[in-house]
């Protein structure tokens, strides 16, 4: 548990930089997720970064589409994309307009509002599992296409936000290659984490779906 974090909202130029700056310096940084029900802030402990047009493992690799418009616009900016035809990722955008670079928000911890996120993640064995991985931290915040573009930078009334926390030192920074990214994508070792962090989700290599016969 982090004590007395910063709660002040991280502001737009931190996330018009580079990419590999800005991913591992979100370790640490609030999340905050407002719903009807009451809030859910989560501590970010993991993260990808996916380099658009230059990155084979990226949604922007081959140009703009009506999916990944948000990818191009404002940096600050929510991408939400849906998965798997089940699940929901979210993703914070990142460098200057028209870039496309995005940090996929892998895991992090509870840190308010866990009986909030316990009613949506039935199957968490514990509360250190509710948003351990990307698809389950999208579903504990109750996160959906619904806020596809969300301005994550802004200290008004918005349903999520992202705020300064307690980012980690760089010996708590571990990296390695991203989760079930294929082929030339899947060499990257962009994927970054908080050390010995229980929220963390296990590394998997991509494994290719079969197809039914």
């Amino acid at each position: 548990m982090i004590a007395s974090p910063d709660r002040t909202p991280l502001p737009r130029e931190f996330f018009d930089r580079p990419i590999l700056e800005v991913a591992p310096d979100l370790l640490g940084r609030i999340l905050v997720r407002t719903t009807p029900d009451g809030p859910i802030a989560l501590r970010l402990t993991e993260v990808e970064a996916y380099d658009g047009q230059n990155d084979p493992g990226s949604h922007a690799y081959r140009g703009r589409t009506p999916r990944n418009e948000v990818m191009f616009g404002p940096p600050g900016h929510v991408y939400v994309y849906f998965t798997y035809g089940m699940w929901f990722c979210m993703n914070l955008v990142c460098g200057p307009e028209g870039r496309a670079s995005a940090v996929l928000l892998r895991a992090g911890e509870i840190i308010e509002g866990a009986e909030l996120a316990r009613t949506r993640r039935h199957s968490a064995r514990n509360d250190k599992e509710l948003a351990k991985g990307p698809a389950r931290l999208a579903t504990a915040l109750d996160v959906d296409r619904a806020l596809n573009g969300t301005d994550a930078c802004t200290a008004q009334d918005t349903p999520l936000r992202i705020l300064t926390g307690a980012p980690v030192t760089a010996d708590q920074v571990r990296n390695g290659p991203r989760t079930g990214v294929a082929g030339e994508g899947g060499v990257h070792p962009w994927r970054y984490w908080v050390a010995d962090d229980p929220t963390v989700s296990p590394y998997r290599a991509h494994v290719p779906r079969r197809r039914r016969s």
